[in-house]
């Protein structure tokens, strides 16, 4: 990841769960601007979705999602994606559109993408 790195603290994750979420059948994205030339990446996958390989599969799959689609999303962004029980069956193009709608919902990519 060229311009962006992991969220890890929980009290950022706190704070973008208070401000509004986008969310659509897969998943729900929570943003907010950081004010700096980063993104601040973190990924949620809670307990109830399954086993630990199945929710690292997830994690993994939408880590990449982001990675292959880092120069689409604007700098300076804390973003928060939760995944929910339909992620876990969804092929990967099902999940690319699905994150890259939410991140144009979010008003979190370039424009004209």
């Amino acid at each position: 990841m060229k311009f962006s790195s992991s969220l890890k603290l929980n009290h950022i994750f706190r704070r973008l769960y208070r401000s509004g979420g986008r969310a659509n059948a897969m998943l729900v994205l929570y943003a907010r601007p950081n004010h700096t030339q980063r993104n601040h990446v973190g990924i949620t996958v809670g307990k109830k979705l399954g086993h630990a390989v199945v929710r690292n599969r997830v994690r993994r799959r939408l880590r990449e999602v982001y990675r292959l689609n880092e120069e689409a999303f604007t700098p300076g962004w804390d973003i928060v994606v939760v995944a929910r029980s339909r992620a876990i069956g969804a092929s990967f193009s099902e999940l690319t559109d699905a994150y890259l709608s939410l991140a144009e919902k979010s008003g979190i990519l370039h424009s004209g993408q």
